[in-house]
């Protein structure tokens, strides 16, 4: 008996329809273009080996021609079919279309050299679709069978890094640069400079002194600041933070692009304390209430509006906070490159080296290996990302068994890889806090001494820049409110109006 109409009528409804083929994205007639110019002139394959290599082709013998050609060419020899013809005449796949043969075919349908960079960049862009493809079905297959070990965090990471190193490809790869191009780049940092209030070429401190020794903080540059525990590493820190995202300030471009003039927004990876208490510390610096004070309400009403007034101004700086605890250099690399992409920060700070997680666990244990792992992470972020990268690091003990204990580039914990990656180097130093722990009994005779050499130390921090790649080395001085943890510009004659006694 026929099956009811309705029925029937179902079935029709879920049978599979005929599957759909869909080719991977290729142009081999552009290959072929390609490989016919460079054999007829080999001038053509410099206008694309900077940025074309074999396997970016979609026809295994063509990556093949291309990349014996570029051999022939680097060592100062000719490739056209003739000198070619040795390499593949035993040659299977190229058996396929024609053999040596083939080889005279592309070169006799060569027309011009003129478009070579044109086909060359086809078949780059071609490549770049095949491999984001390969990228989406690994991500997909991944997501349904991951490894057990294998977190769905570390999946993003992991396919976050390989998307951006994709999307970086071919914008930073390297080579050699003319030095027209460079010294034409240089100029443009010194032109910048003068423009700039401060004379800048890098981005601002918020500190005279600081910035007039350091000229700013350069572009791709490692700086790091050390100090030991309670000399006001993270104060600093957080102030310069604070300094660069009020001053930035962009402008348009002649492109029609908003180009960075002043200042930077700024990523701040804050790896001990969490992001409220952060937001706490530069609200006690911004308002000038104590900390204390404010975590446990005890303000008056106009302090209050002081508080409110400041908290307004954070709301509208380019300032972000990451309180992630015990983030590894890869999951940091990771997020750092996320915001250049959505923010585009122009600095980065890291509170401090030696919570940071090297990439993989050493079986070796070896603290030494890791911390260089880690500097090394940060110099390649800070080049990549072409913005300066402030990384806070802890002293040895070394320094409280010495009777001067302002630190030196040998105190840094693990110093030699942090010493050798760093661009900057620069120690925090307050006599004020030694000379505390040292205190002489009320009424003892070392008393008024003490009071005496306290009172010329007191609020001062010396900031001692013991590695500067770029420039001079030296100390310059601070002033250091320890209730509100501020740093401020120090007072000298030079700054104060004629009419003012100094």
């Amino acid at each position: 008996m026929a099956e009811p109409a309705p029925r029937r009528a179902h079935l029709a409804a879920v049978e599979p329809s005929e599957p759909t083929f869909r080719r991977m994205p290729q142009n081999a007639e552009a290959e072929q273009a390609l490989l016919g110019a460079i054999l007829v002139n080999n001038d053509a394959a410099l206008k694309v080996s900077s940025f074309l290599r074999p396997e970016h082709f979609i026809e295994p013998v063509h990556a093949r021609i291309y990349e014996a050609a570029l051999k022939l060419i680097e060592r100062g020899h000719l490739a056209d079919p003739v000198t070619l013809k040795g390499y593949f005449e035993r040659d299977d796949a190229l058996a396929g279309v024609g053999g040596p043969t083939y080889l005279a075919q592309l070169a006799a349908a060569a027309v011009t050299i003129i478009n070579a960079e044109d086909y060359g960049r086809t078949i780059y862009d071609l490549a770049l679709r095949r491999q984001l493809i390969g990228i989406g079905e690994t991500m997909v297959n991944t997501a349904y069978d991951p490894a057990i070990e294998e977190t769905s965090s570390a999946q993003v990471e992991n396919a976050e890094r390989q998307l951006f190193g994709l999307a970086q490809l071919g914008q930073a790869e390297g080579g050699f640069k003319s030095f027209t191009l460079a010294s034409s780049l240089a100029l443009e940092n010194a032109e910048a400079a003068y423009k700039r209030d401060g004379q800048l070429s890098g981005v601002t401190t918020g500190f005279s002194d600081l910035d007039e020794k350091l000229g700013g903080l350069h572009r791709s540059d490692l700086i790091i600041l050390a100090g030991r525990p309670s000399m006001g590493k993270t104060a600093l820190a957080t102030n310069i933070a604070f300094n660069a995202a009020r001053s930035f300030r962009e402008e348009i471009g002649t492109d029609g692009r908003p180009q960075v003039v002043e200042g930077a927004a700024v990523a701040f990876f804050s790896l001990e304390m969490s992001a409220e208490q952060l937001a706490t510390r530069i609200l006690a610096e911004q308002s000038n209430i104590p900390s204390e004070r404010i975590r446990r309400g005890t303000i008056s009403s106009e302090q209050f509006a002081n508080l409110t007034r400041a908290a307004q101004e954070l709301e509208t700086l380019p300032l972000y906070i990451d309180d992630t605890p015990a983030l590894s250099i890869a999951a940091l690399t990771t997020r750092a490159r996320r915001l250049k992409r959505t923010h585009n920060i122009g600095m980065i700070v890291i509170d401090y080296l030696q919570l940071v997680r090297p990439a993989r666990n050493r079986r070796d244990d070896n603290r030494v290996l890791e911390v260089s792992e880690i500097t090394q992470g940060l110099k390649a972020l800070a080049k990549q990302l072409d913005v300066p990268v402030l990384a806070l690091s802890q002293l040895s003990r070394a320094v409280e068994q010495r009777d001067d204990k302002r630190p030196h580039l040998a105190d840094l914990r693990e110093s030699g890889s942090i010493e050798q990656d760093a661009d900057v180097v620069m120690f925090i130093y307050r006599e004020e806090y030694y000379m505390e722990r040292s205190k002489p009994a009320e009424g003892s005779p070392e008393r008024l001494a003490w009071e005496a050499k306290r009172k010329e130390v007191e609020g001062i921090a010396e900031v001692i820049v013991g590695k500067h790649r770029h420039g001079p080395t030296g100390t310059e001085q601070l002033l250091f409110h320890g209730e509100t943890t501020k740093f401020a510009n120090l007072a000298r004659a030079e700054r104060l109006p004629a009419d003012v006694p100094f």
